[in-house]
């Protein structure tokens, strides 16, 4: 799946811009037109034109979605109309992408229009799959539950997107402190050093000399060292956001150790989720693939899912297309199967998600146990070569002078 960035004119005659997840620009015009926009304009989103939530609501997190669905819940419930709960929720949000998409939906709702309708109409603040939810409720008049499902279903999202960020937090700060240290002895701890002896007129031993060079080198040509690490990043992010680079590292997220593990866990935990909430909602089978295909984060896991949306378009039971992707544990393609056998998928699917929702949980903290001591390793071994860097000559005039 891409994103594609649009400009649009509504039916109401409003120019709207946002962007669109598809598999081909065809389809995210067809998408668009569906929702009775006439295109103006659609192109892929790049590196330069990426939407980018830094911060202050820039980027509506599950965990806000989680909130507004159960502040949402309770309102309806409270005996409140559709119109004066979106009004009351527009005062209240924080997330300041989230506040102006429902000021808008609530305009659009006093005007006539179906929230789910408007919803879709600003895919930069709803997902897709809010939208189907609420086109459900609206249709079973229903939304309270709608909304109840959504809100469960972005608590759990909020609570498997903590427990993978959780696994990496740690080791970053070891290594953010790592090139601190490193930073500080090249610029000021061996230079300091080294000038005890350059009025001895010894030849350094290879290891210290080596050390020099690079503190020279380090203080010397910082600049092109900045360069060079911006230039690496702004390609690396620049191929990630490629089909291919896509594709590639993807696929090195999966075959890392642990890691991929890790990976994996959290998409069959996705997978069941999702899948669970929207058939549960009463969404069609083919609607939810699609959906859930384009929730996955790894993109070897969207097109597995995208094929396999394929395949049940013409009548394969969804736990072939989950066999043969070889993406999937034994465990999720058996539960797919029985559920289907049964008729009782919706089961079977909560059941995967909770098992690997409390898996990835379980992973986390065995990732933490590993990695904490290995990078601590790391640094020890890097630090001791630099003290050793310094300590020899020091050790050498000592043995000379004795």
């Amino acid at each position: 799946m891409a994103e594609y960035k649009y400009k649009v004119i509504s039916s109401d005659g409003k120019e709207l811009r946002g962007s669109i997840e598809a598999a081909t620009q065809d389809q995210a015009i067809i998408q668009l037109r569906a929702q009775k926009n006439t295109v103006i304009s659609i192109e892929e989103a790049n590196f330069a034109n990426k939407s980018i939530g830094i911060g202050l609501g820039g980027k509506v997190s599950a965990r806000d979605y989680s909130i507004f669905c159960r502040q949402f819940v309770s309102i309806l419930q409270a005996g409140v109309s559709i119109l004066d709960a979106l009004a009351m929720m527009a005062d209240q949000t924080e997330n300041k992408v989230l506040k102006n998409a429902l000021k808008e939906v609530h305009e659009d709702v006093s005007k006539g229009n179906s929230m789910a309708t408007s919803m879709k109409r600003r895919p930069k603040a709803f997902p897709s799959m809010l939208c189907n939810m609420v086109d459900a409720g609206e249709a079973s008049g229903s939304m309270d539950v709608a909304f109840e499902r959504m809100a469960t279903q972005f608590e759990k999202e909020n609570t498997l997107n903590q427990a993978v960020k959780k696994a990496l937090i740690y080791p970053i700060v070891l290594v953010v402190v790592l090139i601190g240290v490193l930073a500080l002895m090249m610029v000021w701890v061996i230079p300091n050093f080294m000038t005890m002896f350059e009025d001895l007129d010894t030849e350094l031993p290879a290891i210290t000399q080596a050390v020099v060079n690079m503190s020279n080198f380090v203080i010397k040509k910082w600049w092109l060292i900045l360069i060079v690490a911006v230039v690496v990043i702004v390609l690396f992010k620049l191929y990630a956001a490629s089909p291919s680079g896509k594709f590639v590292l993807g696929k090195i997220k999966l075959k890392i150790p642990i890691l991929g593990k890790l990976q994996m866990k959290s998409e069959c935990a996705r997978l069941g989720r999702t899948l669970c909430t929207l058939l549960g909602a009463g969404v069609p089978m083919i609607d939810a693939l699609e959906i859930t295909s384009r929730s996955m984060d790894n993109v070897h896991y969207r097109k597995a899912l995208a094929d396999a949306k394929d395949q049940v378009t013409r009548g394969v039971e969804l736990s072939r297309p989950l066999k043969t992707c070889g993406l999937f544990p034994p465990m999720v393609v058996h539960m797919v199967s029985i559920g289907e056998e049964t008729g009782n998928i919706e089961t079977m699917l909560e059941n995967i998600a909770n098992y690997y929702e409390e898996d990835v949980q379980i992973a986390t903290e065995q990732v933490m146990a590993l990695m904490e001591p290995a990078i601590i390793i790391v640094m020890a071994l890097v630090v001791g070569f630099l003290i050793l860097a310094i300590l020899q000559p020091m050790l050498t005039l000592y043995e000379n002078l004795s």
